[in-house]
């Protein structure tokens, strides 16, 4: 398929030889022709990690200033004495061995965030091969593996989101929309960079950050120079 006419004209205001300092990235992509929706403006990064070694998995959470743009649904594993209070704290779902059926034998997928408390873990546990790869899988290293779940939710609710290096050592993320500010933006993408760093493993010697891309959903990608 060739490239669509608008995505040719995005094309001429990329400069593929040049690291783009963050700001002026992000005005590049402001300039961009626009697509008929939202876009999200996303990261991809390659980190200098080695993914075959325990020590070096990058893993880590940030709750985003400007939030991410969309409605966050969450979803909650819990005691019955906990539902009121999950309910309460704005959980779009709520449940245990019944919610697991669903999305065992159904395939249910109807969330965007996982929080589960510690006793519920052991069930939950069974879902590791079907939401690990998804990123969705509960945590106590994210914050989504608690006791708190009123908080868990509310951080969740404004714009906390989980990342992950993946088996290439390559992190890709959404921060936002490209309807955001130029403020919101360069906020969301300095608190990531900050989570990002302070989740560098101590064993991980030279680069640890040895790419950074931007790009929005259906945008050329920009270098930034970090």
């Amino acid at each position: 398929m060739s490239p669509s006419k608008r995505y040719k004209e995005a094309l001429k205001k990329v400069d593929f030889d040049k690291a783009y300092p963050l700001t002026e990235a992000v005005d590049v992509l402001k300039s961009l022709p626009k697509a008929k929706f939202d876009e999200t403006i996303e990261v991809s990064s390659k980190l200098g990690a080695d993914p075959k070694q325990s020590d070096q998995l990058v893993r880590g959470s940030v709750v985003l200033p400007a939030g991410t743009g969309k409605t966050v649904r969450v979803l909650v594993f819990c005691e019955p004495e906990k539902e009121k209070e999950a309910k309460e704290a704005g959980a779009d779902h709520i449940g245990s061995q019944d919610v697991i059926d669903k999305i065992l034998k159904e395939g249910w997928l109807d969330f965007d965030c996982c929080i589960s408390t510690p006793e519920q873990m052991r069930l939950v546990s069974k879902l590791g091969k079907f939401l690990g790869p998804r990123g969705l899988m509960p945590s106590p290293k994210t914050g989504t593996v608690t006791e708190n779940i009123a908080h868990a939710i509310k951080e969740a609710k404004r714009g906390k989101v989980d990342f992950r290096m993946d088996k290439l050592s390559c992190l890709h993320l959404g921060l936002g929309k490209i309807s955001f500010s130029k403020e919101d933006i360069l906020g969301n993408l300095t608190a990531f960079l900050e989570a990002l760093e302070n989740s560098k493993p101590q064993s991980i010697k030279g680069d640890y950050i040895k790419s950074f891309y931007l790009s929005t959903t259906m945008s050329p990608s920009v270098r930034i120079a970090l």
